[in-house]
């Protein structure tokens, strides 16, 4: 017989207290050691220990040996997109996404992270502007795209090194983009001191994109705003302004 048959009443603790310590990873601006989380918990040590393995071996959490603290995983961001994809945000973006395109005349979308991909779930085609790959429901590498780019350089950085620990997690479609922890660390400090992110040719050759993250109450990053487009004359700071405050207006209207 089941530990659960045999004493349900014995599970109900340990499920409290995971879903205790996933609230309070999500309300925190960057990873942080167990020894706080069981203070500010007010749990035993050797139960968030326990809880926090387990919560690996899953994927909801990662362990950054090299600090000593644990933050969110990858699972937990699969999570956050399947409620993005449902509500409210693709609800709140598409008419927001349709008059940024209608305004630039160009194609533009909204995207969620998930792990270390990015999701589209709102696209938004400009008429005779090229074909692109971003359709609702397609996965790109995150530090390829704009996107992508926007919402890990909102994310803390012990949480980008964690889905990005080595060069083996930089797959490339056309050979540009960064292929190092240094190199990604370094665009994406660009990212943040311009407060916009851009692409070129790096997901599919001739276009680029320019994207601006949308950011919680707690400033974690739930989505990106992006344009994407081919003329060779048009200038991403013509574009960026707009990206932006489209991405700003969706995040006041997510906060209400």
């Amino acid at each position: 017989m089941s530990v659960i048959r045999d004493n349900p009443q014995a599970q109900v603790p340990a499920a409290d207290g995971t879903l205790r310590i996933l609230r309070y990873l999500a309300g925190r601006p960057a990873p942080v050691a167990a020894s706080a989380i069981a203070r500010e918990l007010e749990l035993p040590r050797s139960s968030v220990y326990h809880l926090l393995t387990t919560l690996a071996a899953h994927g909801f959490v990662v362990h950054l040996r090299e600090d000593r603290r644990w933050g969110l995983g990858t699972t937990a961001f699969e999570l956050a997109g399947g409620y993005a994809r449902q509500q409210p945000l693709a609800r709140l973006g598409r008419p927001l996404v349709a008059a940024l395109s209608d305004r630039l005349g160009e194609s533009a979308h909204l995207a969620v992270m998930s792990g270390g991909d990015v999701l589209y779930i709102v696209e938004e085609r400009a008429p005779r502007r090229p074909a692109l790959v971003t359709d609702v429901g397609v996965r790109l590498p995150a530090h390829l795209t704009a996107s992508g780019r926007a919402m890990l350089a909102a994310l803390p950085r012990e949480q980008v090194r964690a889905l990005y620990p080595d060069a083996s997690a930089f797959p490339d479609r056309t050979g540009r983009g960064p292929h190092t922890p240094a190199e990604l660390r370094e665009l994406l400090r660009e990212v943040r001191v311009r407060r916009f992110a851009v692409e070129d040719s790096e997901v599919a050759e001739g276009l680029r994109s320019v994207g601006a993250a949308v950011l919680d109450h707690s400033g974690w990053p739930v989505a990106a705003v992006a344009v994407t487009w081919a003329d060779p004359d048009l200038h991403e700071a013509q574009l960026a302004e707009a990206v932006r405050e489209t991405a700003a207006l969706l995040e006041s209207r997510l906060k209400r």
